[in-house]
């Protein structure tokens, strides 16, 4: 069996600090330059969608594109692969941030993990109950998830820009919650976002996955057995109505994480830091051309000024109260401490970075509208929200962070 590359000089093993500090500060240094070129593609895509020839741009990403191999045949348009199918490997790098904070951390322990997924849970209920506060009863009323989501390479990259002003341990909070957030997205997009099942394609997604949790025991740790059997279990979850980026996740989930005597990297730490770039500065910059392109200037109706007040209320307002809120009860209840140098205005900064949706929003957006209409109503609460909580939050953790040098 292959074993994974070395990226380290042997003569110079990780320290436990390093195990811990290395692979957060690459994934942060990552995700903020790509937070960059994300916004550069959404508004490439809002350039395109509202110039004189804006049809083009979802005549383009409308096409549809047929797949046949093995007996299955996928057809779909351009817009569904890549929603489909690039973002089923977005998921993956997901699922393997999520073992990673999981196994070594801000989720490894329940000391660590109690304030961010208190965070996480007020920044998901919160947000969620004051868009169904707009739309109850109405048709947007299926919407709810889409501002429960953090979009966290626009939230690292407003946070990197203000440089000391943000303490390290705060980019970390915001990462974990961040994370566990995609935990919750994921989880809602499978139990509430799901077409109807077919129970035979979900058997065999099953004993797919059956299949590499015993490769995972086994102590295969070549990836190729993992790629050919995970491609599998995306083509069956795909065609059992439960949305193939959840088998994303589940790939991840089977990767080995131990390290063998003489690797410095574990499978899935390498399966990482080998599609995080590829995730950062290819997919979600596709995803944002196909998915951004919000036509603006078309009639509006109360049905659908709700999805997009709904949203931004949510976003700006039940995002950081949601935040802050949980995370004062936790600490209050003396289960979970105040990241180190921070305040309780970083937090709210933080809260506020955390209404920064984007691409998980506009995601659960196009999984909760079929009607253009009220699609092009979230993009815009989307949009607007993440422009208002990334300003707001840049503001308020600039002039709190020169407080606390000044003091």
């Amino acid at each position: 069996m292959a074993k994974p590359r070395r990226t380290r000089n042997p003569a110079h093993p990780p320290t436990p600090a390093d195990r811990i500090l290395e692979p957060f500060l690459r994934f942060a240094a990552v995700e903020a330059s790509a937070g960059i070129l994300l916004f550069v593609f959404a508004v490439a895509a809002l350039i395109w969608a509202n110039s004189p020839v804006g049809s083009t741009h979802a005549e383009f990403f409308g096409n549809y594109l047929t797949v046949a191999f093995a007996g299955a045949e996928i057809h779909k348009p351009l817009v569904l692969w890549v929603n489909d199918g690039l973002m089923a490997l977005f998921f993956l790098v997901v699922g393997c941030e999520i073992k990673r904070e999981l196994l070594i951390g801000e989720l490894s322990s329940v000391r660590k993990a109690t304030l961010p997924v208190f965070a996480a849970i007020g920044g998901g209920a919160i947000p969620a109950l004051v868009y169904y506060g707009f739309n109850a009863g109405g048709p947007g009323a299926s919407g709810w998830g889409i501002p429960m989501a953090t979009d966290i390479a626009f939230a690292l990259a407003v946070a990197t820009a203000l440089g000391p002003r943000v303490p390290m341990s705060l980019k970390v909070f915001l990462t974990a919650v961040a994370i566990v957030d995609d935990l919750a997205a994921v989880m809602v997009i499978a139990l509430f976002y799901t077409a109807e099942v077919s129970t035979t394609a979900l058997g065999v997604a099953g004993a797919a996955f059956v299949l590499l949790v015993g490769l995972n025991r086994a102590g295969f740790r070549s990836f190729l057995p993992y790629g050919v059997i995970g491609a599998v279990l995306w083509v069956a979850v795909l065609k059992s109505g439960v949305h193939a980026t959840v088998a994303g996740v589940l790939i991840a989930m089977t990767i080995p994480a131990s390290r063998l005597e003489g690797e410095y990297e574990s499978p899935l730490e390498v399966l990482e830091h080998a599609l995080h770039p590829w995730a950062a500065y290819l997919i979600l910059p596709i995803f944002a051309l196909a998915n951004a392109g919000v036509v603006f200037g078309g009639e509006s109706s109360p049905e659908t000024t709700a999805i997009t007040l709904g949203i931004i209320a949510g976003l700006v307002v039940g995002k950081p109260i949601g935040v802050f809120v949980f995370s004062w009860l936790a600490v209050r209840l003396g289960v979970a401490d105040l990241p180190e140098g921070a305040r309780w205005g970083h937090v709210l900064g933080a809260g506020l970075l955390c209404g920064i949706g984007f691409t998980m929003s506009l995601f659960i957006g196009g999984l909760a509208f079929s009607e253009p209409e009220q699609l092009n109503a979230a993009k815009i609460g989307i949009l607007a929200a993440s422009l208002a909580a990334g300003c707001a939050g840049a503001l308020l953790l600039a002039t709190v962070g020169g407080r606390a040098e000044e003091g």
